[in-house]
C-alpha cells in the first residue's frame, strides 16, 4: 500500500496584511457580518492602505478571504474620553494616523458567519498584538460593540448589562471574546457608532496592556515641530550664460541656509530667464531650447541642496517627455533625493504660446520635515487637488507661481490662503518680479511672495506668517508648527477638515 499522501487533507490558513486586490471582497465580507450597518466604503479602504498598511490584516483560507481586522496608531491622551468611532478614525478614512503615537486603536474586525468558532477573531486580535509588541505601542484599544445589548435594554442599563456579561452571568458575542483574549474595561461610551442599533449605540472602551512595552527617550510628547520655510522672490533680469543663472540661484540657496531654513522655495519657471541669451524668437521653439538645459538645472539644484543643507523647491522648469513640453516643479532633498510634480491644471496662455501639455498625478512628498505637496501656480486655484494632497497627509503645500500682473497674483494668493482655511494647513506662493525685455510672453512680472496660515487664535492674526513687498527682488523667511496645526484640527474653534460632510458629497480620483 503506497502512502498516503497527506497535502489532499490539507487547508491552508495564512494571516496577512490586506492588499489593494483585496478591498471588494471585505466590502461584500462587511455587508455579510453587518447587514444591518453601512459597510466598507472602497475609498475607506484605499485609504487604510495609503495611511497603514502594516495594521490591516486578512485571515484567508484556501484563497478565501473569512476574516479581516482594521486598525490605526494614536496618542489616546489627546482625544475626549467620550469619543465616537468617527471621531477615533476619521469618519472610517484613518488619516489622523499618527506613527509616532502610544497605542494601536481597533477599528473593526470581521468574520464570515460560516466561518465562526474557528478561532479566526483570536488569530486577528493575536496579529494586532505581535504588531503592538514590533511597533514598541504601550496598548491596544478597542471600542468594542455590545450586540445583545438590545435585548435587555428594558431592565438594564448599559453599565448593568456589562457588569453582568463580564461577570460571566450573560453572553455577548463580542464583550465576551474580548475578555477572553485579555482585554480589560476602561469606560462605557453611548452614541459611539450611529447605525449599530444592536448595540443602541453603545460601545464598550477595551484596553490590552503590551507588557514588553519599553518607554525611550526617543518618544516624547512633542511641545513643537517648527519648520523653517524661505521664499525666494526672484528678480528676473537679463543674463548671458547659464553660469550666471546658476550663480544667483546659489545666492539665494546660501542667504536661505544662512537663515537655517528648512526649503528654500524658487518660483515657477524662472528658468526662463536662460531665455534672454538663446537666440530664438519663436516662443514654442524658445521653450524646446530652453528643454536642453533640463539636466544642467537639476544637477546644479542637486548640488546647492546637499551643498547648502537644504530642501529646494527648484521653481519649475520646462522638461521635454515623449516629444511633449511639460512644466515640472522638483524637489530636491538635502540627502541628494530627488522628486518631481508636473502642473496638473494648463492656463490658456502656457497652451496656446508654448503647447503645454498637463501631468495627470497629484504627488505627496516625504521629507524630513513632514509630508509636503507642491502646486504650481494654477492648480493651487483648484480646491479639488488641495483635498487630495492633504488626504494624502501634507501638512503645507508649496506653490511657485508666475503671473504678469496683479489680478492674476490675486487669484494664486486668494485661493493659496482660500486653500490654508479649507483644509488647516500651511500653504506659502512665491512668485518672479522684473522684467525680461527680449523675451516674448515673459516681458513683464507680479509677484507679493507669503506664507499662510489657518484662520484662528494659535495663528498669526491675519493667517499670514509673513510676506514680501510687492514687485522688489527680495525673499521672506517664516516658521510654520506641524504640532501646532496637528492640534488645531483636533481642537480648533471651527474644525473644517474634520467637518466635511461625506455624507453629502466626497472627491473620488485618481491619482
Amino acid at each position: 500500500m503506497s502512502p498516503l499522501d497527506m497535502s489532499k487533507f490539507e487547508k491552508k490558513v495564512i494571516i496577512r496584511n490586506i492588499r489593494p486586490a483585496d478591498i471588494d471582497k471585505i466590502i461584500e465580507l462587511s455587508k455579510l457580518c453587518f447587514p444591518k450597518m453601512i459597510p466598507w466604503k472602497k475609498e475607506q479602504l484605499e485609504s487604510h492602505l495609503e495611511v497603514f498598511p502594516e495594521g490591516q490584516f486578512c485571515v484567508e483560507l484556501e484563497g478565501k478571504i473569512i476574516g479581516t481586522c482594521a486598525s490605526l496608531i494614536i496618542n489616546f491622551d489627546e482625544y475626549d474620553d467620550q469619543h465616537t468611532w468617527d471621531e477615533i478614525t476619521d469618519e472610517g478614512y484613518i488619516t489622523n494616523h499618527d506613527p509616532d503615537g502610544y497605542n494601536l486603536y481597533g477599528i473593526e474586525v470581521a468574520v464570515h458567519p460560516d466561518y465562526r468558532r474557528m478561532k479566526i477573531g483570536r488569530r486577528l486580535y493575536e496579529a494586532r498584538k505581535d504588531l503592538a509588541r514590533r511597533q514598541n505601542l504601550k496598548s491596544i484599544i478597542i471600542g468594542g460593540r455590545i450586540p445583545n445589548y438590545n435585548k435587555y435594554v428594558k431592565e438594564m442599563t448599559p453599565r448593568e448589562y456589562v457588569e453582568e456579561v463580564t461577570s460571566h452571568n450573560i453572553y455577548d458575542p463580542v464583550l465576551t471574546f474580548q475578555i477572553m483574549n485579555g482585554f480589560t474595561l476602561k469606560r462605557v461610551n453611548k452614541n459611539y457608532l450611529n447605525d449599530d442599533q444592536a448595540s443602541m449605540k453603545y460601545a464598550t472602551l477595551m484596553e490590552w496592556n503590551n507588557v514588553d512595552y519599553q518607554p525611550t527617550s526617543k518618544r516624547h510628547f512633542k511641545t513643537s515641530f517648527p519648520v523653517r520655510i524661505c521664499a525666494i522672490q526672484y528678480m528676473m533680469k537679463k543674463i548671458h550664460s547659464f553660469e550666471e543663472f546658476a550663480q544667483q540661484c546659489e545666492y539665494y540657496a546660501d542667504v536661505g541656509a544662512s537663515y537655517q531654513s528648512d526649503f528654500v522655495v524658487f518660483p515657477e519657471i524662472f528658468t526662463t530667464q536662460l531665455l534672454s541669451f538663446i537666440e530664438e524668437k519663436s516662443p514654442s521653439q524658445a521653450i524646446r531650447a530652453l528643454t536642453e538645459y533640463t539636466e544642467e538645472y537639476i544637477n546644479l539644484f542637486t548640488e546647492l541642496a546637499i551643498k547648502y543643507n537644504v530642501n529646494i523647491i527648484g521653481g519649475s522648469h520646462f522638461v521635454e517627455e515623449d516629444g511633449k513640453i511639460f512644466n515640472i516643479a522638483y524637489l530636491f532633498r538635502r540627502d541628494g533625493t530627488i522628486e518631481k510634480q508636473y502642473k496638473i491644471h494648463i492656463t490658456p496662455n502656457e497652451r496656446r504660446f508654448w503647447g503645454i501639455h498637463g501631468g495627470d498625478k497629484m504627488e505627496v512628498f516625504d521629507t524630513d520635515c513632514g509630508k509636503i505637496a507642491i502646486q504650481i501656480c494654477y492648480d493651487v486655484e483648484f480646491p479639488e487637488l488641495a483635498r487630495i494632497a492633504t488626504e494624502k497627509g501634507a501638512n503645507i503645500i508649496f506653490t511657485p507661481f508666475c503671473t504678469d500682473e496683479r489680478q492674476g497674483y490675486l487669484r494664486v494668493r486668494y485661493c493659496a490662503q482660500a486653500r490654508a482655511v479649507e483644509n488647516q494647513i500651511y500653504t506659502m506662493i512665491t512668485g518672479t518680479v522684473g522684467n525680461l525685455t527680449h523675451v516674448e510672453n515673459m516681458d513683464i512680472q507680479y509677484a507679493q511672495s507669503g506664507i499662510f496660515t489657518p484662520s484662528d487664535f494659535p495663528f498669526p492674526r491675519d493667517g499670514i506668517v509673513g510676506e514680501c513687498n510687492p514687485n522688489i527682488e527680495t525673499i521672506v523667511v517664516g516658521d510654520v508648527d506641524l504640532e501646532l496645526l496637528r492640534r488645531h484640527r483636533k481642537s480648533g474653534n471651527v474644525t473644517q477638515w474634520r467637518d466635511r460632510r461625506k455624507d453629502l458629497y466626497e472627491i473620488k480620483y485618481d491619482c
